[in-house]
Protein backbone atom coordinates (compact mmCIF):
# COMPACT_ATOMS: atom_id res chain seq x y z
CA UNK A 1 0.00 0.00 0.00
CA UNK A 2 1.24 3.46 -0.84
CA UNK A 3 1.35 5.82 0.87
CA UNK A 4 1.87 3.64 3.93
CA UNK A 5 0.19 4.17 7.27
CA UNK A 6 2.41 6.59 9.17
CA UNK A 7 1.74 7.90 12.69
CA UNK A 8 3.91 10.97 12.12
CA UNK A 9 1.93 11.91 9.03
CA UNK A 10 -1.31 11.36 10.93
CA UNK A 11 -0.08 13.66 13.71
CA UNK A 12 0.94 16.30 11.16
CA UNK A 13 -2.53 16.21 9.63
CA UNK A 14 -4.17 16.52 13.05
CA UNK A 15 -1.95 19.46 14.02
CA UNK A 16 -2.62 21.24 10.72
CA UNK A 17 -6.32 20.84 11.41
CA UNK A 18 -6.06 22.10 15.00
CA UNK A 19 -3.98 25.13 14.03
CA UNK A 20 -6.15 26.01 11.05
CA UNK A 21 -3.13 25.99 8.72
CA UNK A 22 -4.84 23.52 6.40
CA UNK A 23 -7.08 26.31 5.05
CA UNK A 24 -4.61 29.22 4.89
CA UNK A 25 -2.87 30.83 1.97
CA UNK A 26 0.25 31.34 4.06
CA UNK A 27 1.30 29.45 7.17
CA UNK A 28 4.32 27.86 8.78
CA UNK A 29 4.43 24.53 6.95
CA UNK A 30 5.51 25.58 3.44
CA UNK A 31 8.42 27.76 4.65
CA UNK A 32 9.46 25.04 7.10
CA UNK A 33 9.44 22.32 4.47
CA UNK A 34 11.31 24.51 1.97
CA UNK A 35 14.02 25.22 4.57
CA UNK A 36 14.36 21.55 5.47
CA UNK A 37 14.55 20.56 1.82
CA UNK A 38 17.28 23.15 1.24
CA UNK A 39 19.25 21.81 4.20
CA UNK A 40 18.83 18.22 3.03
CA UNK A 41 20.00 19.07 -0.49
CA UNK A 42 22.53 21.78 0.46
CA UNK A 43 20.66 24.10 -1.92
CA UNK A 44 20.66 27.88 -1.67
CA UNK A 45 17.23 28.25 -3.25
CA UNK A 46 13.95 26.32 -3.29
CA UNK A 47 10.56 27.14 -4.82
CA UNK A 48 7.68 24.81 -3.96
CA UNK A 49 5.02 24.24 -6.60
CA UNK A 50 1.99 22.21 -7.60
CA UNK A 51 3.58 19.24 -9.41
CA UNK A 52 6.74 17.84 -10.92
CA UNK A 53 5.36 18.72 -14.34
CA UNK A 54 4.88 22.34 -13.27
CA UNK A 55 8.39 22.27 -11.80
CA UNK A 56 9.90 21.31 -15.17
CA UNK A 57 7.98 24.11 -16.88
CA UNK A 58 9.21 26.60 -14.28
CA UNK A 59 12.77 25.35 -14.74
CA UNK A 60 12.50 25.88 -18.50
CA UNK A 61 11.19 29.40 -17.87
CA UNK A 62 14.10 29.94 -15.51
CA UNK A 63 16.49 28.93 -18.28
CA UNK A 64 14.88 31.54 -20.55
CA UNK A 65 13.61 28.97 -23.04
CA UNK A 66 11.18 30.34 -25.61
CA UNK A 67 10.10 30.22 -29.26
CA UNK A 68 12.80 29.24 -31.80
CA UNK A 69 14.93 27.65 -29.04
CA UNK A 70 15.80 23.96 -28.76
CA UNK A 71 15.93 21.79 -25.64
CA UNK A 72 17.84 18.49 -25.55
CA UNK A 73 16.33 15.55 -23.66
CA UNK A 74 16.52 11.76 -23.81
CA UNK A 75 14.42 10.03 -26.45
CA UNK A 76 13.30 7.70 -23.65
CA UNK A 77 11.80 10.02 -21.04
CA UNK A 78 8.56 10.98 -19.33
CA UNK A 79 6.12 12.44 -21.87
CA UNK A 80 5.39 15.58 -19.81
CA UNK A 81 8.99 16.77 -20.27
CA UNK A 82 8.50 16.71 -24.04
CA UNK A 83 5.16 18.53 -23.68
CA UNK A 84 6.67 21.18 -21.42
CA UNK A 85 9.25 22.03 -24.05
CA UNK A 86 6.46 22.50 -26.60
CA UNK A 87 4.52 24.72 -24.16
CA UNK A 88 7.40 27.20 -24.11
CA UNK A 89 7.35 27.33 -27.92
CA UNK A 90 10.69 25.55 -28.18
CA UNK A 91 11.54 22.37 -30.09
CA UNK A 92 12.49 19.12 -28.31
CA UNK A 93 15.74 17.63 -29.60
CA UNK A 94 15.97 13.93 -28.77
CA UNK A 95 19.25 12.27 -27.81
CA UNK A 96 19.84 8.53 -27.65
CA UNK A 97 20.35 6.74 -24.35
CA UNK A 98 23.20 4.83 -22.73
CA UNK A 99 23.02 1.06 -23.44
CA UNK A 100 24.10 0.26 -19.88
CA UNK A 101 21.32 2.01 -17.98
CA UNK A 102 19.03 3.43 -20.68
CA UNK A 103 19.28 6.97 -19.31
CA UNK A 104 20.52 10.09 -21.07
CA UNK A 105 24.06 9.65 -22.44
CA UNK A 106 26.41 12.68 -22.46
CA UNK A 107 27.78 11.54 -25.84
CA UNK A 108 24.24 11.54 -27.22
CA UNK A 109 23.74 15.08 -25.94
CA UNK A 110 26.99 16.25 -27.53
CA UNK A 111 25.83 14.83 -30.86
CA UNK A 112 22.65 16.94 -31.01
CA UNK A 113 23.70 20.29 -29.52
CA UNK A 114 23.31 23.11 -32.02
CA UNK A 115 23.32 26.91 -32.14
CA UNK A 116 19.68 27.09 -30.97
CA UNK A 117 20.14 24.79 -27.96
CA UNK A 118 18.98 26.67 -24.85
CA UNK A 119 18.77 23.93 -22.19
CA UNK A 120 19.28 20.24 -21.44
CA UNK A 121 16.84 18.12 -19.42
CA UNK A 122 18.53 15.19 -17.67
CA UNK A 123 16.10 12.67 -16.10
CA UNK A 124 17.16 9.89 -13.75
CA UNK A 125 14.77 7.04 -14.54
CA UNK A 126 14.03 3.56 -13.13
CA UNK A 127 17.06 3.45 -10.82
CA UNK A 128 19.36 4.65 -13.59
CA UNK A 129 21.66 7.60 -12.92
CA UNK A 130 22.72 10.03 -15.62
CA UNK A 131 26.52 10.48 -15.30
CA UNK A 132 26.17 14.09 -14.19
CA UNK A 133 29.89 15.00 -13.91
CA UNK A 134 30.37 14.12 -17.60
CA UNK A 135 27.14 15.86 -18.60
CA UNK A 136 28.11 19.03 -16.72
CA UNK A 137 31.41 19.03 -18.64
CA UNK A 138 29.37 19.08 -21.87
CA UNK A 139 27.16 21.80 -20.39
CA UNK A 140 30.13 23.96 -19.42
CA UNK A 141 31.83 23.54 -22.79
CA UNK A 142 28.73 24.84 -24.60
CA UNK A 143 27.45 27.19 -21.85
CA UNK A 144 24.04 25.49 -21.79
CA UNK A 145 22.15 25.12 -18.49
CA UNK A 146 21.07 21.69 -17.25
CA UNK A 147 17.68 20.97 -15.69
CA UNK A 148 18.12 17.86 -13.57
CA UNK A 149 14.87 15.91 -13.27
CA UNK A 150 15.16 13.93 -10.04
CA UNK A 151 11.43 13.17 -9.75
CA UNK A 152 12.24 9.44 -9.76
CA UNK A 153 15.44 9.86 -7.75
CA UNK A 154 14.43 11.64 -4.54
CA UNK A 155 17.34 11.30 -2.15
CA UNK A 156 19.68 9.54 -4.58
CA UNK A 157 23.41 10.26 -4.45
CA UNK A 158 25.65 10.81 -7.48
CA UNK A 159 29.36 11.28 -6.95
CA UNK A 160 28.88 12.68 -3.45
CA UNK A 161 25.97 15.03 -4.26
CA UNK A 162 22.23 14.61 -4.05
CA UNK A 163 20.49 13.98 -7.35
CA UNK A 164 19.16 17.32 -8.53
CA UNK A 165 22.13 19.28 -7.20
CA UNK A 166 24.45 18.75 -10.16
CA UNK A 167 22.30 20.67 -12.62
CA UNK A 168 21.78 24.41 -12.69
CA UNK A 169 18.38 23.63 -11.19
CA UNK A 170 16.88 20.39 -9.95
CA UNK A 171 13.30 19.20 -9.85
CA UNK A 172 11.30 16.95 -7.49
CA UNK A 173 7.77 15.59 -7.71
CA UNK A 174 5.55 14.84 -4.70
CA UNK A 175 2.89 13.06 -6.74
CA UNK A 176 0.75 10.32 -5.24
CA UNK A 177 3.09 7.46 -6.14
CA UNK A 178 6.41 9.20 -5.43
CA UNK A 179 8.91 8.46 -2.66
CA UNK A 180 7.81 11.66 -0.93
CA UNK A 181 4.09 11.98 -1.53
CA UNK A 182 1.50 14.67 -0.92
CA UNK A 183 -0.87 13.45 -3.63
CA UNK A 184 0.40 16.28 -5.83
CA UNK A 185 3.19 18.80 -5.58
CA UNK A 186 6.74 19.55 -6.64
CA UNK A 187 9.81 21.68 -6.06
CA UNK A 188 12.48 23.49 -8.07
CA UNK A 189 15.80 24.02 -6.29
CA UNK A 190 19.47 24.75 -6.83
CA UNK A 191 22.28 27.25 -6.54
CA UNK A 192 21.81 29.19 -9.78
CA UNK A 193 20.48 32.47 -8.37
CA UNK A 194 19.63 33.98 -11.77
CA UNK A 195 17.53 31.03 -12.91
CA UNK A 196 15.76 30.76 -9.57
CA UNK A 197 14.93 34.47 -9.61
CA UNK A 198 13.38 34.11 -13.07
CA UNK A 199 11.28 31.24 -11.71
CA UNK A 200 10.04 33.36 -8.80
CA UNK A 201 9.18 36.28 -11.08
CA UNK A 202 7.29 34.00 -13.47
CA UNK A 203 5.30 32.15 -10.81
CA UNK A 204 4.50 34.96 -8.35
CA UNK A 205 1.69 37.09 -9.80
CA UNK A 206 0.33 38.89 -6.78
CA UNK A 207 -0.23 35.37 -5.51
CA UNK A 208 1.53 32.09 -6.22
CA UNK A 209 0.31 30.72 -9.57
CA UNK A 210 1.68 27.18 -8.91
CA UNK A 211 1.15 26.68 -5.17
CA UNK A 212 1.91 23.80 -2.86
CA UNK A 213 -0.66 23.89 -0.06
CA UNK A 214 0.05 24.13 3.64
CA UNK A 215 -1.56 20.73 4.15
CA UNK A 216 0.69 19.12 1.55
CA UNK A 217 3.80 20.63 3.13
CA UNK A 218 2.65 19.42 6.55
CA UNK A 219 2.61 15.76 5.47
CA UNK A 220 5.89 16.04 3.55
CA UNK A 221 7.92 17.21 6.56
CA UNK A 222 7.81 13.89 8.49
CA UNK A 223 8.35 11.91 5.29
CA UNK A 224 11.53 13.85 4.52
CA UNK A 225 12.91 12.86 7.93
CA UNK A 226 12.50 9.17 7.01
CA UNK A 227 13.56 9.39 3.37
CA UNK A 228 17.16 8.20 3.81
CA UNK A 229 16.12 5.35 6.09
CA UNK A 230 13.51 4.16 3.61
CA UNK A 231 15.91 4.55 0.68
CA UNK A 232 18.46 2.34 2.45
CA UNK A 233 15.81 -0.31 2.93
CA UNK A 234 14.79 -0.08 -0.72
CA UNK A 235 18.41 -0.41 -1.83
CA UNK A 236 18.91 -3.52 0.30
CA UNK A 237 15.72 -5.01 -1.16
CA UNK A 238 16.87 -4.30 -4.73
CA UNK A 239 20.24 -5.94 -4.07
CA UNK A 240 18.44 -9.01 -2.74
CA UNK A 241 16.08 -9.03 -5.71
CA UNK A 242 18.84 -8.76 -8.30
CA UNK A 243 20.84 -11.53 -6.62
CA UNK A 244 17.83 -13.83 -6.91
CA UNK A 245 16.94 -13.16 -10.54
CA UNK A 246 17.86 -15.70 -13.17
CA UNK A 247 18.39 -15.18 -16.88
CA UNK A 248 16.01 -13.01 -18.82
CA UNK A 249 15.88 -9.94 -16.57
CA UNK A 250 18.95 -7.72 -16.36
CA UNK A 251 19.46 -4.81 -13.96
CA UNK A 252 20.80 -1.43 -15.01
CA UNK A 253 24.54 -0.76 -14.81
CA UNK A 254 25.31 2.79 -13.64
CA UNK A 255 28.73 4.00 -14.74
CA UNK A 256 28.92 6.87 -12.22
CA UNK A 257 29.45 6.00 -8.53
CA UNK A 258 26.34 6.70 -6.50
CA UNK A 259 23.30 5.35 -4.72
CA UNK A 260 20.06 5.27 -6.73
CA UNK A 261 16.68 5.99 -5.17
CA UNK A 262 14.37 3.23 -6.24
CA UNK A 263 11.05 4.79 -7.24
CA UNK A 264 10.88 2.15 -9.94
CA UNK A 265 13.30 -0.69 -10.58
CA UNK A 266 14.09 -0.85 -14.29
CA UNK A 267 14.92 -4.27 -15.73
CA UNK A 268 15.77 -5.24 -19.30
CA UNK A 269 13.51 -8.08 -20.40
CA UNK A 270 14.71 -10.73 -22.86
CA UNK A 271 11.72 -12.50 -24.48
CA UNK A 272 13.95 -15.28 -25.82
CA UNK A 273 14.40 -16.52 -22.26
CA UNK A 274 10.60 -16.77 -21.93
CA UNK A 275 9.66 -18.72 -25.07
CA UNK A 276 9.07 -15.50 -27.00
CA UNK A 277 6.51 -14.19 -24.50
CA UNK A 278 6.09 -10.49 -25.23
CA UNK A 279 7.13 -7.87 -22.71
CA UNK A 280 3.47 -6.86 -22.24
CA UNK A 281 2.42 -10.49 -21.71
CA UNK A 282 5.19 -10.97 -19.18
CA UNK A 283 4.15 -7.82 -17.28
CA UNK A 284 0.51 -8.92 -17.25
CA UNK A 285 1.57 -12.33 -15.95
CA UNK A 286 3.55 -10.73 -13.12
CA UNK A 287 0.49 -8.62 -12.27
CA UNK A 288 -1.55 -11.82 -12.16
CA UNK A 289 1.00 -13.09 -9.61
CA UNK A 290 0.21 -10.04 -7.47
CA UNK A 291 3.45 -8.18 -8.28
CA UNK A 292 3.27 -4.57 -9.51
CA UNK A 293 5.40 -4.88 -12.63
CA UNK A 294 4.62 -2.89 -15.78
CA UNK A 295 6.07 -2.06 -19.18
CA UNK A 296 8.27 1.03 -19.12
CA UNK A 297 7.66 4.40 -20.72
CA UNK A 298 7.21 4.87 -24.45
CA UNK A 299 10.02 6.27 -26.54
CA UNK A 300 9.20 9.90 -27.26
CA UNK A 301 10.13 9.50 -30.93
CA UNK A 302 7.64 6.64 -31.23
CA UNK A 303 4.59 8.49 -29.90
CA UNK A 304 5.04 11.95 -31.44
CA UNK A 305 4.96 13.21 -35.00
CA UNK A 306 8.40 13.69 -36.54
CA UNK A 307 7.38 17.29 -37.23
CA UNK A 308 7.33 18.04 -33.49
CA UNK A 309 10.94 17.18 -32.65
CA UNK A 310 14.47 16.99 -34.02
CA UNK A 311 16.92 14.11 -33.66
CA UNK A 312 20.24 12.91 -35.01
CA UNK A 313 20.34 9.32 -36.20
CA UNK A 314 17.85 6.51 -35.70
CA UNK A 315 17.68 6.53 -31.86
CA UNK A 316 18.13 2.78 -31.95
CA UNK A 317 18.93 2.32 -28.27
CA UNK A 318 15.86 4.35 -27.25
CA UNK A 319 13.74 2.14 -29.52
CA UNK A 320 15.22 -0.97 -27.93
CA UNK A 321 14.50 0.49 -24.48
CA UNK A 322 10.89 1.17 -25.46
CA UNK A 323 10.51 -2.51 -26.41
CA UNK A 324 12.36 -4.21 -23.54
CA UNK A 325 12.06 -2.30 -20.26
CA UNK A 326 9.86 -3.55 -17.43
CA UNK A 327 9.54 -1.66 -14.16
CA UNK A 328 8.82 -2.82 -10.62
CA UNK A 329 7.01 -0.26 -8.48
CA UNK A 330 8.67 0.68 -5.20
CA UNK A 331 6.12 -0.12 -2.41
CA UNK A 332 7.11 -3.80 -2.35
CA UNK A 333 10.70 -2.77 -1.60
CA UNK A 334 9.68 -1.76 1.92
CA UNK A 335 8.17 -5.17 2.63
CA UNK A 336 9.84 -8.25 4.14
CA UNK A 337 12.66 -10.35 2.66
CA UNK A 338 10.06 -13.07 2.09
CA UNK A 339 8.02 -10.65 -0.04
CA UNK A 340 11.11 -9.80 -2.10
CA UNK A 341 11.93 -13.48 -2.55
CA UNK A 342 8.46 -14.02 -4.04
CA UNK A 343 9.45 -11.97 -7.08
CA UNK A 344 12.17 -14.28 -8.52
CA UNK A 345 9.93 -17.27 -7.79
CA UNK A 346 7.10 -15.66 -9.77
CA UNK A 347 9.50 -14.92 -12.62
CA UNK A 348 10.61 -18.57 -12.66
CA UNK A 349 7.00 -19.81 -12.71
CA UNK A 350 6.27 -17.62 -15.70
CA UNK A 351 9.42 -18.87 -17.42
CA UNK A 352 8.33 -22.49 -16.94
CA UNK A 353 4.86 -21.83 -18.33
CA UNK A 354 5.75 -19.13 -20.87
CA UNK A 355 4.82 -21.19 -23.95
CA UNK A 356 1.42 -22.00 -22.46
CA UNK A 357 0.82 -18.33 -21.52
CA UNK A 358 1.77 -17.18 -25.01
CA UNK A 359 -0.51 -19.79 -26.57
CA UNK A 360 -3.46 -18.83 -24.42
CA UNK A 361 -2.89 -15.14 -25.19
CA UNK A 362 -2.94 -15.93 -28.91
CA UNK A 363 -6.16 -17.92 -28.48
CA UNK A 364 -7.72 -15.05 -26.54
CA UNK A 365 -6.80 -12.57 -29.27
CA UNK A 366 -8.35 -14.81 -31.94
CA UNK A 367 -11.47 -15.27 -29.81
CA UNK A 368 -11.88 -11.51 -29.46
CA UNK A 369 -11.64 -11.11 -33.21
CA UNK A 370 -14.17 -13.90 -33.91
CA UNK A 371 -16.51 -13.22 -30.98
CA UNK A 372 -15.83 -16.66 -29.42
CA UNK A 373 -16.31 -16.32 -25.64
CA UNK A 374 -15.34 -19.82 -24.59
CA UNK A 375 -12.28 -18.65 -22.64
CA UNK A 376 -14.46 -16.27 -20.61
CA UNK A 377 -16.46 -19.19 -19.25
CA UNK A 378 -13.36 -21.01 -18.09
Amino acid sequence: MWPPLDEDVQCALAEAYRSGSWGRYHGDYCPQFARQLQEYLQAEHCVLCSSGTAAIELALRGAGVGPSDEVVLAAYDFKANFQNVLITGATPVLADVDPRNRNLAPAGVEAVIGPQTKAIIASHLHGGLVPMPALMDVSAAHRIPVIEDACQATGAMIGGRRAGMWGDVGVFSFGGSKLLTAGRGGAVFGNNAKMMQRIRLYSFRGNDAYPLSELQAAVLIPQLRRLDERNRKRSAAVARLIAGLGQGLRAFDNSTPGAPAWYKVGLLYDPQQFAGLSRDQFSASMRAEGIAMDPGLRGLHLIHSRRRYCAAGELGMASDTDAHIVTLHHPILLQTDQDIDCIPRAVERIRRHAALIAGRSSENNRDKQTGDSRWISE
